[in-house]
């Protein structure tokens, strides 16, 4: 692992443990060379996994890229940060047992979809509004209708 301070390629593990989520290990280590101390995280990756776009480019997958997803449609809102890395975790380990090299960009948005519809319904609505391209605000009125629909079947107060 290179180190981040002065790029030497010689950096010693120090310690390893199970991180919080049970799906990667955090190691800190240290450069010998000007004593820098820095964190890593290793994760299982089963394949390679390319995400074809609307426009048919194809670019490698990013998990990063999910987390921010998730982040930006749950900010200021009360989600645990373990629940959402749980959610994530869940959608990355679909898409790579699936036994699909590629996956559309749509795909994985119905699986973001449908996580954050147990997540919390404003994110959900936050998301859904720019996945499925709001324009009027009877879009919203639509979602809000399916996920009062949905609460009303949960609970058993359907009419």
């Amino acid at each position: 692992m290179r180190c981040p301070y002065c790029s030497s390629e010689d950096t010693q593990v120090k310690d390893s443990r199970p991180a919080e989520d049970n799906t990667s290990i955090r190691r800190r280590r240290i450069c010998p060379e000007c004593g820098g101390r820095f964190t890593t995280f290793e994760r299982v990756q089963l394949r390679e996994l390319m995400v074809t776009k609307k426009t048919g480019r194809k670019v490698p997958f990013d998990r990063n890229k999910l987390v921010r997803s998730f982040q930006i449609a749950l900010r200021k809102r009360p989600v645990d940060n373990d629940r959402i890395e749980r959610a994530v975790s869940g959608i990355v380990r679909r898409l790579e047992s699936s036994g699909e090299a590629e996956i559309s960009s749509e795909a994985i948005g119905l699986q973001v979809l449908e996580s954050l519809k147990t997540l919390d319904d404003v994110a959900f609505v936050r998301y859904a509004s720019v996945y499925r391209d709001f324009s009027h605000a009877e879009d919203f009125e639509k979602v809000i209708e399916e996920i009062n629909a949905k609460i009303a079947r949960d609970t058993g107060l359907e009419p």
